[in-house]
């Protein structure tokens, strides 16, 4: 019997606002640095909307270990609404979360007839503390998407199941295909599908675990159903198999899979088997919520690992001993197990042992034990309807007040990693990235935090480069020398290290050092306009005139707006006397940079030295106008009233 409309109404009032009452304030939260500038902010193709080129971009290559381009076209849409302003995409993110949750309850409704029960299940989802990250990060949008068009998916499979129209599945394997392109987390989704069969759709039999009947049971009757439902969805898992094959090659192509020298496979399978019950812990228990978790590495405790693997083995045993009078059990367990394989460690992506955003569908199966397993046991209680109804509401005020104060953590990237740092251990990702969010404006106390980052794991690449980009920025030259040495020594071919690296040399005059620093980065990218720029600079200072203006040459033809390589090349032309090919790239410099000021005040002390003091004093002016405390502008403004050539130029 289908639940009232009034009921759907309800049902769907509460769910929003629990959701709202929970979420509402990241609308007013920051990007928090944490990829958020990979995915948006620092993204040349995301940050300027929708283009051609962009949307041809988000198709055909990888980024940041990843292919997902309907998460990028997102992102890109969010552009062209907000800007990078950063309350429309936090804004997209709660919507998507509140239509997922919606969506949990309407797939559940439609195959059990169960409006509460199914309720209880989206409202768990909704406002429970684990699901924060996947709603307040930004750049975790992918989730969110590849739920939303994974939910989709079910529900029209489940209307194929009753309809058995060919368009339905062609939709159906769309929206899976889109899921896919959101975020690959969905390759588990046909076996989802499998267990939904079973229960609650009833598409297979359910045959007993006794001794004489099983085993024969299960060949007469489950197998060959099974093999039917399993190739009705050969489709879906040709589907997975290209998806799997792109984020494999996605993943390596930025070095994002650890090898199995760096983090063995035993260790692996005892991380998973950890992180397996520790989800399920924090689920009953969310407290201690941090965006980064760091991998114990060779320090896992096997005690842990065998007691977790043996209670696993345990629930699962119970689970499918009660499958015929508790079909959820086995179909819960096996959701959130069968999920979760995709991020639980076996294939090592990035230096975590878990994240809270890889618990935002598996935890799903657990909700749905939870939920049905309560009806059930509720049976027989006195004055049940009541009783749940004030369970329900202790809980889920409960959940929903941990979440607002969860979220309130991602307000921005100083907020989150502080946090992270109370409720962690020797956390050396914390560390940095809570040093990246303080930045220049409290750069002793990023510093701090880069060293202790440092301490804690010495070959971690990014605190040695950022630490040593810190102390460059301090002017502590030769401390930045030795951290960005050792940040080369384990990262080899990174090349904003090992520029920052030949900068430094350059200015403490090294000069053969950074020669030979800056190529070796065009040894590796010869198209490379920065480095030919820069090793020009070093050219010119080693009075290497010709092969300097070679090298800004080449970063010209790379690119033509290069302003540095404008500006240099035309010192270098004025100290050999060419002037008027340095005043054309002078020019150059001001037509792509209206504000540099430098140029307008060298094109004046070039013109000046002609005797052409007017227009040479206009220019002057127009440096002030840009910066009106531009001393050297000023002070060769009054020189040239008494004609006399004025000082400076390429400083």
């Amino acid at each position: 019997m289908k639940s009232p409309l009034r009921s759907h109404l309800l049902i769907g009032l509460v769910l929003t606002g629990a959701i709202l009452a929970a979420y509402g304030q990241v609308v007013g939260f920051e990007f928090v640095g944490f990829d958020d500038d990979l995915y948006v902010t620092d993204n040349p193709w995301v940050r300027d909307g929708f283009s051609r080129q962009a949307i041809l971009w988000a198709f055909t290559h990888f980024h940041s270990a990843n292919w997902h381009p309907i998460t990028w076209l997102s992102h890109m849409l969010d552009v062209q609404l907000y800007g990078l302003h950063p309350m429309g995409h936090h804004w997209t993110n709660l919507q998507l979360h509140l239509a997922n949750t919606l969506l949990l309850y309407l797939l559940l409704f439609r195959m059990t007839a169960k409006p509460w029960r199914s309720a209880a299940v989206a409202l768990l989802f909704g406002v429970h503390p684990l699901h924060v990250e996947s709603v307040a990060w930004v750049a975790e949008r992918k989730d969110l998407l590849s739920t939303f068009f994974g939910l989709l998916t079910a529900i029209a499979y489940e209307r194929y199941v009753r309809t058995k129209r060919p368009a339905v599945y062609t939709a159906m394997a769309l929206l899976f295909a889109l899921g896919l392109m959101a975020k690959p987390m969905l390759v588990t989704w046909p076996f989802v599908l499998l267990l939904l069969d079973y229960w609650p759709l009833g598409r297979l039999s359910r045959p007993g675990f006794d001794r004489s009947a099983g085993l024969r049971q299960l060949r007469t009757a489950w197998l060959p159903g099974a093999g039917a439902l399993l190739r009705e969805k050969i489709p879906l898992f040709v589907l997975v198999a290209g998806s799997s094959v792109v984020t494999v090659l996605a993943q390596r192509s930025d070095g994002a899979v650890e090898s199995l020298t760096s983090l063995p496979i035993g260790i692996r399978i005892g991380n998973a088997a950890i992180s397996y019950v520790t989800y399920g812990v924090k689920m009953l228990w969310p407290i201690r919520l941090a965006a980064f978790y760091p991998h114990p590495g060779e320090s896992i405790g096997w005690w842990q690992v065998i007691g977790c693997a043996g209670l696993i083995g345990l629930l699962l045993a119970a689970a499918l001993g009660k499958a015929r009078r508790y079909p959820y059990l086995p179909v819960g367990l096996l959701w959130y197990l069968g999920t979760l394989i995709p991020v639980i460690g076996l294939v090592q992506v990035g230096a975590q042992a878990m994240a809270d955003r890889y618990s935002y569908i598996p935890l799903i199966g657990l909700f749905i034990i939870l939920c049905w397993g309560t009806a059930d046991l509720s049976r027989s209680w006195p004055r049940r309807a009541l009783t749940l109804s004030l369970l329900a509401a202790v809980v889920f005020s409960i959940l929903t007040v941990g979440t607002f104060r969860q979220a309130g953590y991602w307000k921005n990237g100083v907020a989150l990693f502080e946090h992270a740092l109370r409720v962690t251990d020797d956390n050396h990702r914390a560390h940095n990235n809570l040093a990246v969010a303080l930045g220049p404006d409290d750069i002793e106390r990023a510093i701090e935090h880069y060293r202790a980052a440092v301490e804690l794991k010495p070959n971690y690449a990014t605190a040695l480069y950022n630490l040593g980009s810190a102390l460059y920025r301090q002017g502590r030259l030769h401390d930045a020398v030795n951290y960005l040495t050792r940040c080369l020594e384990i990262t080899a071919h990174d090349v904003d290290c090992r520029n920052n690296l030949a900068n430094i040399l350059f200015v403490l005059e090294r000069l053969d050092e950074a020669v030979f620093h800056f190529r070796r980065i065009l040894d590796e990218d010869p198209d490379n306009a920065d480095a030919h720029s820069n090793l020009a600079n070093v050219l010119a200072a080693q009075g290497l005139g010709d092969r300097a203006l070679a090298h800004y040459a080449d970063a010209l033809k790379l690119d033509p707006d290069h302003v540095d390589a404008h500006y240099n090349c035309a010192a270098l032309l004025a100290r050999r006397q060419q002037v008027g090919e340095a005043l054309s790239h002078l020019a150059e410099v001001i037509r792509i940079a209206p504000g540099h000021f430098k140029a307008y005040n060298y094109i004046g002390v070039l013109l000046a030295r002609q005797g052409r003091y007017r227009t040479a004093g206009e220019f002057f002016k127009r440096a002030l106008d840009v910066k009106p405390d531009y001393a050297e502008a000023r002070h060769n403004l009054e020189q040239i009233e008494h004609h006399p050539p004025p000082r400076g130029g390429a400083g």
